[in-house]
């Protein structure tokens, strides 16, 4: 995470950035947090959004069957064969599971930690969700909802790896991720078909498209942005955006079948 240099005591009260005529800055609040660390607040009143989707061009490809043949107390939880998560193309022809986040153009900004926790399940021997986003130092809380041993690896590049054992409903694992990371992949040392993708941010703007395969990024400063796109199979795509005081801009990304 990123710190601004510490405010003197004589100016602890907030600034206020306050916007010319035209200009595309809005208006931003520097607070100081616990610890001494400026915290960003952007006043809603200014506050840009970016929307949009992630499109799926070609023909989509095979499902692929996870073979759970040798691990029947997997197999039994599945009434039809369990199919890979890798590319999911919706209804609508647009991507699932693609990670979406702010890239570029926060640069010395720090926002408020998250209190919340961000949930991962192992349930019918997959993790539920497939690609997640957490904030840096936030709790990703680990469930085991199988009749079954899992264990837990994440390995990461610049995150400390770890494994760990996981039996049938114990108590969540608590784990938290200090350092931004984009994505770090996670699997389970006995079950080599279970993986999972998560992304650690130090700000909160990304998101994780679903069935519609749709993404919002609210509560922006006004500014300049690059917005990227990561899917698991298909890779990174990257787009440039200008956002001015309480400005709403749609964009598409278009992945394509290789």
């Amino acid at each position: 995470m990123k710190y601004q240099t510490l405010l003197p005591a004589a100016a602890l009260t907030a600034i206020l950035i306050a916007p010319g005529c035209g200009s595309k800055e809005g208006t931003i609040t520097e607070t100081p947090a616990a610890g001494g660390a400026a915290v960003t607040k952007v006043d809603p009143a200014t506050a840009a959004t970016v929307t949009g989707k992630v499109s799926f061009a070609g023909q989509a490809p095979a499902k692929v069957v996870l073979r759970m043949d040798a691990e029947p107390d997997c197999k039994g939880l599945h009434s039809t064969p369990a199919v890979g998560e890798e590319v999911v193309v919706n209804a609508n022809r647009t991507l699932a599971n693609v990670f979406v986040y702010v890239k570029a153009g926060l640069e010395g900004k720090t926002f408020e930690a998250s209190t919340g926790s961000v949930q991962l399940d192992q349930k019918g021997c997959i993790y539920r969700p497939h690609v997640l986003g957490v904030r840096t130092g936030q709790t990703v809380s680990i469930a085991n909802s199988d009749p079954t041993t899992h264990n837990i690896h994440p390995m990461p590049a610049v995150n400390r790896e770890w494994n760990q054992s996981q039996t049938p409903k114990a108590p969540n694992l608590d784990k938290q991720f200090p350092r931004t990371e984009i994505m770090i992949p996670v699997k389970c040392n006995v079950h080599p078909w279970m993986k999972s993708w998560i992304g650690v941010l130090d700000h909160p703007f990304f998101a994780v498209t679903g069935d519609q395969g749709t993404f919002e990024l609210k509560g922006l400063p006004p500014g300049d942005y690059t917005i990227e796109a990561w899917q698991e199979k298909y890779g990174k795509q990257e787009q440039k955006v200008t956002l001015a005081a309480s400005a709403s801009q749609a964009i598409e990304f278009t992945f394509k079948s290789q």
